[in-house]
């Protein structure tokens, strides 16, 4: 392998983007450049790649990966032929969501799931995107083993402590898509006339698009990004990849949500019982679905998706419109932390994310009241969780 760099070049967690040029001498509020939260000039990523230039590395998406996130590492893997270096992007959960297969398809993003033989020894350095190795903790216990090292960081989510990497951006804005919008224009001289370069940006506006909820909760960067973008894109290929139809099966999972919801004190919390690994996305887009209920800020929505070879897990997923509620910090309080002191869940600006693994008890069972008896008792427990964190009480408590 190629000799590693001893300079650590790490970029503070930080509030605000820089897309607009016009902005560089204040940031998108207006303030001056000195008075925002990461005053220290951030470190190139450009010299971070230049100083790892002919080597390999595998970047690594949650194992559910988003548009988001699929987009960013699509972006730097365009980023990285900038210096001849060589990338694999890889999961390993599974990929379900109609737009997000629609996407990967029609765009030809090459993504391998890490259920395939993989010589992890055979990359230089690890680069993670869009997430912090939490949401992706078999990929990273597998890097550690094969003396991979984390070289980039690059996320929008709330910082996490769990990888020491050589370089890290991590802002609070809309998307990490915003994010590689932005080294796009600094590192790589877009050209309409090249393919790759209309793809990348077509799934960073996708990326940018539906993580700010169609720029419902854009900030000021994020519109700068995807008008930059806009130049370059494919609105027709981006009409196909939106477009999509839900499933029957996403659509029978709202059924259920609508069906089983327990509406108290403006939260809607729906459980579902039973989902196939397969139809997972459709948990997210019932939360969504939900919230547009009147009188409703906060829509909780879990289930124990059954998968053969990950096992058992329950899983949720939450959406808020109410501006004082923090879903990470909501997530974490209510649920906690497993045996290694990794939360179960985490969240960004309205939208949250939670997956407990069921464990001992996984498994299927020919009994339906064995099946009906599991699901009972992780149901009043998550309940019951959601209730203290809320002091929600229902009619007839005290």
């Amino acid at each position: 392998m190629k000799e590693k760099h001893n300079s650590t070049q790490e970029l503070e967690t930080r509030d605000q983007g820089d897309i607009s040029p016009a902005l560089s001498e204040n940031d998108q509020t207006g303030r001056p450049a000195a008075d925002q939260k990461s005053a220290k000039a951030p470190s190139s990523l450009g010299n971070v790649l230049e100083a790892h230039r002919g080597e390999r590395h595998v970047i690594v998406l949650h194992d559910y990966p988003d548009p988001d996130a699929i987009a960013s590492a699509f972006a730097h893997a365009l980023l990285s032929t900038q210096f001849e270096i060589e990338t694999t992007i890889i999961y390993n959960g599974k990929i379900s969501h109609q737009q997000n297969i629609a996407m990967v398809r029609i765009l030809g993003i090459d993504l391998t799931r890490y259920d395939q033989p993989i010589d992890l020894k055979q990359f230089d350095g690890a680069i993670f995107v869009d997430n912090q190795g939490t949401s992706a903790e078999k990929i990273v216990q597998a890097l550690e083993e094969a003396g991979v090292p984390p070289l980039i960081v690059v996320d929008h989510h709330e910082l996490q402590e769990r990888l020491k990497a050589e370089f890290s951006d991590i802002r609070r804005i809309g998307s990490s898509s915003t994010i590689y919008a932005e080294y796009l224009r600094d590192l790589v001289q877009l050209d309409k006339s090249q393919k790759a370069h209309i793809m990348v940006a077509t799934a960073l506006t996708q990326g940018i698009i539906t993580d700010t909820g169609g720029f419902i909760r854009a900030g000021v960067e994020d519109f700068y990004a995807a008008a930059y973008l806009s130049s370059y894109n494919d609105a027709d290929l981006l009409g196909q990849i939106m477009s999509q139809s839900r499933s029957r099966q996403v659509m029978d999972i709202i059924r259920r949500a609508l069906e089983g919801r327990l509406v108290a004190e403006s939260y809607s919390i729906a459980s579902i019982g039973y989902v196939r690994s397969e139809d997972r996305d459709a948990i997210p887009q019932a939360a969504d679905f939900l919230l547009t209920e009147e009188n409703i800020h906060t829509a909780i929505v879990y289930g124990i998706v059954t998968d053969e070879e990950r096992g058992e897990a329950l899983v949720g997923s939450l959406r808020t419109s109410k501006i004082t509620i923090d879903p990470d910090a909501f997530i974490k309080d209510t649920f906690g932390k497993d045996w290694s002191g990794n939360y179960f869940g985490g969240g960004k600006i309205s939208a949250g994310a939670f997956e407990i693994p069921i464990g001992f008890l996984s498994g299927n069972n020919t009994s339906d009241e064995y099946q009906n008896l599991k699901w009972n008792v992780y149901d009043r427990q998550i309940k019951q969780k959601i209730f203290n964190k809320t002091g929600i009480k229902l009619d007839g408590e005290a």
